[in-house]
């Protein structure tokens, strides 16, 4: 339940960080290639020392580490641009609703119990998503999406969707058939290290083309994302081997988790207003994460 709730406490930092960069003009692209750098440093620590060897290419779960890496970064700017243009508690639902993904993978690849309450909570759940991510009339990001084209409001989302449901995915294929004790470490290190890599290329690229100039203060905000980003994706890893076989029900509720303590935190801190609506499917998620722990 320990790492449960780190997860769900350290990602929902993770998305209320973008508002904090936002609000002292960081570059986020620049904050998040130093986040993976420093991912990798945490993770080389928390192992003892740099994992990193010959035969590490030879392992059989290094080609989904080029994968994971390549899908972090490229997640990681979706997310910074979304909770920018469309809000926290928006796109952390966005962000989230994923939950679907995982659950019918892992009922149909590992064969997991599933009950009338499970699915009943799942689309409650779905509900709950949509009626959390409607924007009130009120809203203070309302003439920021009146700026977005209509094609990008519906794009953005639908981005995350599919990303995140697919990056959670894989998370779970991994852990299940790769990972250990001994390893697991390894492994988020090793995808941190081709994330910072290929975020090093791109910025190298964009720096030399003069459509960005290099910030110091990205050096900082990397490094306060990239300590907790790292024990998120730990804790997620701990939650998923301690819970084995149960899948279908931690990534659903550790979503949910995140939604609901996202909006909340949002309304607190950057007093992001929620209507009515909105309220209401903070609450069906609730709902829908006993149904689903408990059916």
């Amino acid at each position: 339940m320990l790492y449960l709730i780190g997860s769900i406490v350290l990602t929902s930092y993770l998305t209320l960080c973008f508002k904090v960069i936002e609000k002292y003009n960081i570059e986020p692209f620049q904050a998040i290639m130093f986040n993976h750098f420093t991912c990798l440093i945490t993770g080389s620590i928390m192992n003892g020392s740099t994992p990193f060897h010959a035969t590490t290419i030879h392992e059989p779960w290094f080609k989904y580490a080029l994968l994971m890496g390549a899908m972090f970064i490229a997640i990681f700017n979706v997310v910074g641009f979304a909770t920018q243009k469309i809000g926290v508690a928006v796109a952390s639902v966005a962000f989230k609703l994923s939950l679907v993904i995982p659950f019918i993978f892992s009922v149909y690849l590992y064969s997991e119990k599933i009950s009338a309450l499970k699915i009943i909570g799942i689309v409650i759940a779905l509900i709950a998503v949509v009626l959390t991510c409607l924007p009130p009339s009120s809203n203070n990001n309302e003439k920021k999406n009146i700026k977005l084209s209509a094609a990008l409001l519906i794009i953005v989302p639908a981005v995350l969707f599919f990303s995140s449901g697919l990056l959670d995915t894989l998370i779970k294929y991994v852990e299940q058939r790769f990972l250990n004790d001994s390893n697991y470490n390894i492994f988020l290190i090793t995808a941190f290290m081709v994330a910072g890599t290929i975020g090093t290329i791109t910025l190298v690229i964009l720096l030399l083309t003069g459509k960005q100039k290099f910030s110091y203060k990205s050096i900082i905000a990397g490094i306060c994302i990239g300590v907790p980003n790292y024990f998120s994706l730990w804790c997620m890893m701990k939650v998923l081997k301690a819970n084995a076989g149960n899948s279908s029900v931690i990534i659903p509720i550790n979503n949910m988790g995140i939604v609901f303590f996202s909006a909340v935190m949002a309304w607190i801190l950057f007093k992001e207003r929620l209507s009515i609506i909105n309220w209401l499917g903070i609450i069906l998620s609730l709902g829908a994460i006993s149904l689903i722990a408990f059916g």
